[in-house]
């Protein structure tokens, strides 16, 4: 699943009535993690322009940092009331009803799980060049049963539809793919050459190093490339600095020291003190 707060950071405002600034002004709120004061300011906007959609879309990426998962619902909701046709505000809409599946007892994640993949294939139906939504997409049909309306060959189409769209990122989407199938010898010749043409495209080296936490091969290399994704800037949709340190402590693992792994994760956990993963990883070190 890619990374949902740094994506509704960068979704673009389409909606010219809500004034810009504010608008950073709480996305800068929410990287400080000052959640009280963003969710307050985002409540102000959303009164102050009730029928523009931008402003409804921040509130529920304030709700989603907040681990609301009814009130982010509600918020993207009426965004998306108010621009039925965005593909950008449809992808949002996935993601945050994927974030109430994850809060869902069993029963629930059904309906959310099934409410996440219409909203994604809408995103791909209002927008096919919409690589962010067809990479959400290609996730969900990757991860979910035959049931819910998953498959790998759905998850492959959307994979070869990204390539048409942008080759590197293409592989990297083969890539996720091989992984998830623990493939690790193809996934890493498509990093590989994404690599060599693109050195500094970010989810190819975060990838990388995902790929070297969950293979344990070239894990030096991983080291190295988790390292530089710490001196790039996260493109929308991929994970983000919290999880390249979270990746960096797998890797301290691997390599016996857990006194390094234990720096990483909390250097994840002071970036996303709600990172589930890392949280998860400081207690079986203790």
């Amino acid at each position: 699943m890619r990374s949902l707060i740094l994506l509704l950071f960068t979704i673009a405002v389409v909606q010219a009535a809500v004034p810009p600034d504010k608008m950073e002004a709480v996305r800068g709120m929410l990287r400080d993690h000052k959640l009280a004061a963003a969710e307050s300011a985002a409540k102000a906007l959303v009164a102050a322009n009730p029928t523009e959609a931008a402003a409804h879309a921040l509130l529920a990426s304030v709700c989603v940092a907040k681990s609301d998962p009814d009130a982010a619902v509600t918020a993207g909701e009426k965004a998306v009331a108010l621009a039925p046709t965005s593909s950008e505000y449809q992808l949002q809409l996935g993601d945050t009803y994927g974030f109430a599946a994850q809060k869902a007892g069993m029963f629930g994640k059904i309906g959310w799980a099934k409410k996440s993949r219409l909203a994604y294939e809408k995103a791909v139906e209002f927008d096919p060049a919409n690589v962010a939504a067809r990479d959400s997409l290609m996730s969900f049909y990757q991860m979910a049963p035959g049931v819910m309306g998953g498959g790998a060959d759905k998850a492959y189409a959307q994979a070869a539809e990204i390539k048409k769209l942008d080759a590197n990122g293409g592989r990297v989407a083969y890539a996720k793919l091989y992984i998830g199938e623990k493939k690790y010898a193809e996934a890493f010749a498509e990093l590989d050459e994404v690599l060599r043409v693109a050195p500094d495209c970010y989810p190819a080296v975060f990838q990388f190093g995902r790929l070297t936490a969950l293979s344990g091969q070239r894990v030096d290399a991983g080291m190295e490339a988790l390292k530089k994704c710490l001196t790039l800037a996260p493109t929308p949709g991929a994970p983000g600095h919290d999880a390249a340190h979270w990746r960096m402590g797998n890797l301290w693992e691997k390599k016996g020291d857990k006194v390094a792994a234990r720096a990483a994760y909390t250097a994840a956990l002071a970036l996303n003190p709600g990172f589930p993963q890392a949280i998860d990883s400081l207690k079986k070190l203790d």
